[in-house]
């Protein structure tokens, strides 16, 4: 996820969720040029990007590695939902 608008104060957050691990973790997050970085090689990996700041901005105050409070579950569930749906039935049939 990250923000967009002005490159140099931009923030990005990666979320990784592994069956079994009980909610999505923290795996990468950072300002500016590493934001940029991040999400470079996220859509390099065909990882796919949401630009959603409020969620960013909370999201940057987790520890790297760390579980999402539960407070965001259902937003952030809501959108792997959404994501998963778009991987499964693209815009325009893509697959």
């Amino acid at each position: 996820m990250s923000e967009e608008g002005d490159t140099s104060r931009r923030r990005a957050v990666a979320l990784a969720y592994r069956e079994g691990d009980g909610a999505p973790r923290v795996m990468a997050k950072g300002y500016g040029d590493v934001a940029e970085r991040l999400v470079e090689e996220a859509r390099r990996h065909g990882v796919f990007v949401h630009a959603a700041p409020e969620l960013v901005a909370l999201l940057m105050t987790v520890n790297l590695d760390q579980r999402i409070p539960e407070a965001l579950y259902q937003v952030v569930a809501e959108l792997l939902v959404w994501v998963h749906q778009l991987e499964q039935d693209p815009p325009g049939g893509q697959t």
